[in-house]
């Protein structure tokens, strides 16, 4: 469904992205922030899920800045290469990226972000500082940011088997913000990804139709 294109972030350099647009008027826009396992297949696929969805989507490549079409499997050598790229490129960097990736599908009428992992603490940089609403998927690096004021709506997810999201982690999100929802599932880190063992296709579907629910309130 989707195609790839490429996205001037001009304070940096060109980057690739992954864009998929929907049958008819968009409900919005919704930009999907990657693993530390590049912009591979399965982002790919939910960005295609979202357009299925009736959202126009995009996965900016921010890997593009430090290595071009990083792809990598989740195994340990491409957890070992995803946390030195990510080291390499940083925090702000990337949420730069999600910034001219949101611009860019803005026609689509409201845009949102989803994120997962380091992903999922972008996507709350998003809700934070550029008033974004944002899904945000085990971001095991968010609570240095928890104090400060969202400028839009974020809905976190966590598996209660997460070892690298312990309750107290969690129990923080829901002390710092507690206006906003925060969802605590049988699954353990990644339970979304389905090219992953620890997927758990029951907390995904409830994840997913969480995450629908809130983008359709808050991207209305």
């Amino acid at each position: 469904m989707g195609k790839h294109v490429k996205l001037d972030t001009s304070s940096f350099k060109e980057i690739g992205a992954y864009l998929a647009t929907p049958k008819g008027k968009p409900k919005g826009g919704i930009v999907v922030i990657q693993e530390i396992f590049g912009v591979n297949a399965h982002i790919r696929s939910i960005v295609d899920r979202y357009a299925e969805a009736g959202y126009t989507a995009i996965a900016p490549a921010v890997f593009d800045h430090v290595e071009r079409d990083v792809e990598l499997g989740y195994d340990q050598a491409g957890m070992e290469k995803g946390v030195k790229l990510i080291s390499e490129l940083g925090l702000l960097r990337a949420l730069y990226d999600v910034e001219v990736a949101a611009s860019t599908i803005s026609e689509a009428g409201k845009i949102g972000t989803v994120g997962y992992c380091w992903g999922g603490t972008i996507a709350l940089m998003a809700a934070l500082r550029l008033g974004l609403p944002s899904s945000s998927y085990y971001g095991s690096r968010n609570v240095p940011f928890l104090s400060e004021k969202p400028q839009a709506p974020v809905i976190f997810h966590f598996g209660e088997k997460d070892h690298s999201i312990p309750p107290e982690m969690v129990a923080k999100h829901r002390e710092l913000m507690p206006q906003m929802e925060t969802y605590v599932y049988p699954a353990d880190h990644g339970f979304n990804c389905d090219a992953r063992g620890s997927y758990d296709a029951p907390s995904a579907q409830l994840a997913w139709d969480r995450t629908l629910a809130f983008f359709e309130k808050n991207l209305a």
